[in-house]
Order: C-alpha cells, then structure tokens, then sequence
C-alpha cells in the first residue's frame, strides 16, 4: 500500500542535509547507470570548470532533492540520476552534501536526468505532488528535463516555459541544445567501459563530441605519434 506523506509542523526549525534520511532504503541500481553516469560527468566537468573558474558548482547522482517537508521525510525527496546545480559550493561547511535541500539551498538545479528502467511512466508521471513530471516541472522548476531510454536508445528533453514544461524540438544533428551551458545533449551508438550501447553524451554547440579524459589522452596520443611519423618522413628523429 502506498505511504501516504503528511505535513510538518513548521513552526519547529526546519531540518537540513545532515538531519534528512539519504536513502529510502531501495535497490535500484542496473549495471548501466553507474557509467552512464561517470560518463555524463566526465565529458561535461571541463566545460563546467571554465563556466565556473570559482568551483561554484555541483553535480548529484542518485541523491534526494528535498523540495517539501513530510513525513516520513523521504517523501518529499527526489532523486534523479543525474543533475547538475550552478553557482553553488561543492560542499557545504567542509562536508559532502547527504542530500540536496531547497530550502537550505534555494537554487534549483539547471537540468536533471532520468534515466528510464521501466516503462517511463514514472518519469512522466504528472500527478500533483507525487509525480516526477510533476514535482520537476511545478515544484522545483527544473529549466531542463531529460529522460532517457537506453534501452530504446532514446531521449526526450523538457524545457520550462512559463511555468509549464515544453518537448524540446532535435537539431539538424539529433541533439537537444542546452543553451544555458552552450552544449546539446543526445544520443551516442559507441563503446564505453567496455561495453556497447546508446549512451547518452554531451556535444559542444557546434557539435563537436565532448570527450572523457581517456578519449582526450588517446587523442593527444594519436597525435603526437601522427606528428612523429611528418618528422621522421623530414630525416628527423623526434626525441622520445
């Protein structure tokens, strides 16, 4: 039976991240969110770092939004796969955030990504005050909202338009532009961690892929060897 959330009194103080459960305690991890995550994170931090010289930023990864007081308190949590917030300390007071509290932050997240391991019922479920739809559009306001159906190879992006979320239109490319960021977002059919999928990536507004760490070390390798054959072909040794 479902758990029906009650308010709080709220003429007590209210709580903050180090008062509100975490995790609600469910299993629900796959195997092929953990790297779509690593992924999303690793190809976006360096345009993030030149968006923010400061360090004022953060990105959460299955870590509840509070948005409301209830009780029990984690229902008046999300936790999307994947978001990211601008113009905000990484920690707070030294300490890794246990979760990420709105009335403790009060800046929404910029984009927030689901990604889909049913149906994707409960990513568009509109339902006041219960549904992720719901709560992303009409409570937290998140400007971006993406859904993504690996196993369809899909995603679908939300823009907030006064008030009321809006199906982003694909480029010429197939890609979702992220304005804000200067970056679109969309589909990639390629290897990662060793396996083959249809992840979904990170492009630059022209739509140069954004590349992991690793694909950058290879790319420089290649290179550096592609420079080292023009010399050799000149009589020049290049020095190791």
């Amino acid at each position: 039976m479902t758990e029906i959330a009650t308010p709080v009194d709220l003429s007590t103080s209210l709580p903050d991240h180090t008062q509100l459960p975490e995790s609600d305690g469910n299993f629900v991890k796959n195997f092929q969110e953990p790297p779509e995550g690593d992924l999303l994170t690793d190809c976006i931090t360096p345009i993030l770092q030149k968006r923010h010289p400061d360090g004022q930023y953060c990105i959460g990864r299955d870590c509840g939004i509070y948005w409301r007081i209830t009780e029990p308190p984690e229902r008046g949590a999300e936790a999307p796969d994947w978001f990211y917030v601008p113009d905000v300390p990484p920690m707070l007071n030294g300490r890794y955030r246990r979760s990420y509290v709105l009335w403790q932050e009060i800046v929404a997240p910029l984009i927030v990504l689901e990604f889909v391991s049913g149906n994707g019922s409960e990513e568009r479920n509109k339902t006041p005050y219960e549904g992720k739809f719901w709560v992303y559009e009409r409570a937290i306001r998140v400007p971006f909202y993406g859904i993504y159906e690996g196993s369809l190879g899909a995603v679908q992006v939300y823009q907030l338009v006064n008030g009321n979320y809006q199906l982003i239109p694909t480029n010429e490319r197939g890609h979702y532009p992220i304005e804000p960021l200067g970056v679109e977002i969309g589909i990639w059919h390629g290897q990662y961690q060793n396996v083959e999928f249809p992840w979904l990536r990170w492009w630059d507004a022209q739509g140069n892929l954004l590349l992991t760490a690793e694909e950058r070390l290879e790319q420089e390798r290649q290179r550096a060897d592609r420079l080292a054959d023009q010399l050799r072909s000149l009589g020049v040794e290049p020095e190791v």
